[in-house]
Order: C-alpha cells, then structure tokens, then sequence
C-alpha cells in the first residue's frame, strides 16, 4: 500500500482544479499527470473526493444564481406556474443529472477497477481527440444557430445536456467538454452554455465526491491509504483553482471560441497514447 503525500495532493488538487470546468477533462488529466510524473494512480476515490473542492468553488461562485433559481422555482409550484423560467430550469437540471447517476451507479465497479480498460491511456487519449472533434463540430455549427441564454432552458435542454454529462464517466471525454459540446449544439450563447454546464455539474458532482469520500475515509478503496491532511490539502487547492478557473473560462468564452481547448485536446490525447506506449 502506498501513501500519497501531501505535496502530491495538493499537485493533484490544482490539476482538479484547473481541469474540472476547463472542457478538457479532469478524470483524464488525474490518470495521466500521476503517469507523466512517476507517481502511482491515486485511484477514483481520491480523483472524487477531492472534487468536493470544485462543487464548494462552483456553490459559492453561483450563490446568487442558485438562490433565484431556488426561490423562484418555489414560488412558481405554489403559483402553479409551471411554464416560469426559473421552475423549467430547475427542473431541467434535476431531470439532467438522472443519466449520469445512473450510468454512474450501473458502472461503478468497472469504472473503479484499476485494471478496466476504460481508464486506461489508451482510452484516455483516444477519446480525448474524439471529443476534441466533437467541441471543434459544435463550436462550427454552434455558430450558424440561433443563441439561446439561461431563460430559454427547459426540461428537455436538461436532459439533452444531461445525455452529454453522462459521457464523463469515460476519462477523456470531459464533464464540462461533453455538456459544453451539447450544449453550444443546442444553440446555447457559449458563456450561457458554460453557465448552465456549471449548475448542471453540482449535484452530480456532489453525489460523486461523498460517496467516493465515504469509502475513502473508511479505508475501503483498494490501492492507497490517504491521511486526513493530504486530503485536505487536495480540497484547500482544489477548491482555490477551482473558483478561479470558473472565474476566467466564463470571461474567456464571452470573447473566444473554443478552438484553443480543441486543440489542447488534441495534443493531450497525442501525449496520453504516447504515455500509453512507454509506461509500464
């Protein structure tokens, strides 16, 4: 059994951080950065856990929004107005995050063992480059449709969205990539996309991280014991660079495309084959 210290933990934390909202894929970049450094796998539960960090950021960030849509979704139940925008946003996050917990929970132990294939480099990079393809296809298409916002979503925008997410439990495809690709196809603006690929990711993100902590805590996942300051010092980073890059992807893509992350996706995914070829 080997220990992470806490120097790693807090690498791996600004790595969650950076990747988590950035559509490039967190779950990848904690397989490969380990690799690329000699380090061992720090396994699902921590990879999860430390994304309590991420969801924390993203509360805080959205408060304001959060609050609105909450109370507002209320007070159309009571009114019995269920066409507000605030409700069938509500509702459209709810019914979207449905997919991926229950792919989630059907491939749990696949997607936990250290052997399965899909967390393998060779998944890795593959479909790092395919979902590169596809956020290049919705960034072109993206443009020739007409731009919805936040006040436009609905339940089935939720599920479509909702569909893309689910995608993420394959390391490679990217939680934020995935939404944000289904989301720019649906005609979403692309910081509107980025806003409501943000809301979508807290429950799911949430459930993930406690119930992978649970485990953790109780010594339960197989491959590393972390102590309580490593995990600590994984969330305090996590949840710093985590605020921050939600902070300057949604400035960034009020001006740009996304073609630099398309990019970046597809020499990630060149890197992870090429890792996959040389580690052992």
């Amino acid at each position: 059994m080997s220990d992470l210290s806490l120097f790693q933990s807090v690498v791996l934390g600004i790595v969650q951080g950076l990747t988590e909202f950035l559509p490039i894929s967190s779950s990848a970049h904690m397989r490969v950065v380990p690799a690329a450094l000699g380090w061992q796998d720090p396994g699902v539960a921590f990879s999860a856990s430390i994304q309590l960090g991420s969801v924390l950021a993203v509360l805080v960030y959205f408060f304001n929004d959060l609050r609105v849509i909450t109370s507002g979704a209320f007070g159309a139940i009571k009114r019995k107005d269920f066409k507000d925008h605030n409700f069938l946003l509500a509702m459209g996050i709810i019914v979207g995050t449905i997919p991926i917990c229950v792919l989630g929970l059907l491939l749990k132990p696949m997607l936990e063992s250290d052997s399965s294939p899909l967390r393998s480099l060779h998944t890795v990079g593959i479909v790092s480059i395919v979902m590169g393809i596809l956020l290049l296809v919705a960034e072109l298409v993206g443009k020739k449709m007409s731009r919805l916002s936040l006040s436009d979503l609905g339940i089935k925008h939720g599920l479509f969205v909702g569909m893309g997410q689910a995608l993420a439990l394959i390391p490679g495809a990217s939680r934020s990539g995935s939404t944000l690709t289904v989301a720019l196809l649906l005609g979403l603006k692309r910081e509107d996309a980025a806003r409501f690929s943000f809301l979508l990711g807290i429950p799911a993100i949430l459930l993930s991280g406690l119930l992978e902590l649970k485990d953790l805590i109780a010594a339960k996942h197989a491959g590393m014991h972390i102590g309580m300051s490593e995990m600590a010092g994984g969330l305090i980073s996590s949840t710093v660079v985590s605020f921050l890059a939600i902070y300057w992807l949604i400035k960034f893509l009020q001006k740009h495309s996304t073609i630099c992350f398309v990019v970046y996706r597809m020499l990630f995914g060149a890197y992870a084959l090429y890792l996959a070829s040389t580690v052992k």
